[in-house]
This record gives structure tokens, sequence and C-alpha cells, in this order.
């Protein structure tokens, strides 16, 4: 069972991120304030639960938490500033979307850059110790994959509805057949290695 707090004394923000990886598309944050009241049941690392659980509760974190909220930082910022710190970025933005000003800050993970003097707390792998971590992973990849399902639908050949934006190697193939596009991130590396592509050619008998 997670944890409900880090301290117990005033308002707690876990904030998470997801997309880092991906080659294409943004990365998302959100920023989460748990209501003490009304406990979520079920709330855990987003990676270790299926979609229709994720999406049931980010619902539910919607509905119960004191404050909730979410922000983008797209490909072309990420370019310009790099994943780590449009990462941070996408965080101090969902956090100052907040209704309420929190105490502190749960960061998952082990870098982050002042906000406004609130204190912070970085914790690695934070969001399966605490709750509210969990619930900012849940709505980040819940509205990354949501966003990314229907970025497929304007580009069909990369798969994302299935692979996100991360790099598959069909994806990569993908790359290689038709070229990058306009969401795909310049400074990562998009194209296979020659070892992954004859990995590939031998998996699929292309």
């Amino acid at each position: 069972m997670l944890k409900a707090f880090y301290q117990k004394q005033g308002l707690e923000a876990g904030c998470d991120e997801a997309g880092r990886g991906s080659l294409a598309g943004p990365v998302v944050a959100a920023a989460v304030i748990l209501n003490s009241s009304n406990t979520i049941s079920g709330l855990d690392d987003s990676k270790k639960l299926n979609r229709r659980k994720r999406e049931y509760l980010a619902l539910q974190i919607k509905k119960e938490a004191l404050s909730w909220a979410i922000a983008f930082v797209d490909n072309h910022e990420i370019d310009k500033i790099n994943i780590l710190n449009a990462s941070i970025k996408a965080m101090h933005m969902a956090i100052g979307q907040l209704t309420s000003i929190p105490n502190r800050l749960l960061i998952d993970g082990n870098r982050f850059k002042p906000y406004h003097n609130i204190p912070f707390h970085c914790i690695i792998k934070g969001d399966g110790i605490y709750q509210s971590i969990a619930a900012a992973s849940i709505l980040a990849k819940t509205e990354r994959d949501a966003y990314m399902i229907n970025l497929s639908k304007e580009f069909p050949v990369y798969a994302w509805a299935r692979n996100k934006g991360y790099p598959t190697a069909h994806h990569r193939m993908a790359i290689v057949q038709a070229g990058s596009c306009s969401y795909h991130r310049k400074t990562f590396r998009l194209y296979p290695t020659a070892r992954q592509i004859d990995l590939f050619e031998k998996t699929t008998g292309l």
C-alpha cells in the first residue's frame, strides 16, 4: 500500500511526468493534491496498471482530489531546452495551475528546480511510494496516451496509437521508410542502428 503523506501537516502536491523517453510528441506533467477525507483506492505507479484501470482512476482523481492540473510542453520546446528542462518546465506549469497553493512538493525522480520557494522532495520511484505522485503519474500518462492516440489518426504510419511515440523497432523502421514528421523530436536519435535494422529484418522476415 502506498503512503498517504510525506508529512501530515499542510498540503502536498505530488508531481510526475510522462513521455520523457518518447521520440515524438510532448512531455506531459501533472500535479495533484489529494483530499485526505476522500481516499482513492487502487492508486499505484501508472506503469503497473492496465489501461482500463488507469482511465478509471484518472476519473476518480479528477473527481476526488482537492486540486489537480496537467501541462504539456511540445516537441519543439523539448528540442530547444532538452528533455530534462522540458519535464521540469511542464511540472512547474502544472503546479502553477493548481487552485490551492501546496506547502510542499513531492517530485518523482531525482532532479527538479525550485518553484516559488515551495519546499520540495525528489523521490526516486516515488510513483510507487506516495499516493499523490502515483495520482500525478496516472493523470500524466492517460492524458499523453490520449493525445498520441488522437495524433496517430493524422500519422498512422508510425503506429502511435500502439507505441505512443516510444522507440519501438516498428516506430524506428517507419521513420526509415517514411521519414520523420513535425511531431518528432529532432534532437533525439530517431533512426535505428544497423544492428537494429538487421534484427528487425530477421524477426519480421522483411
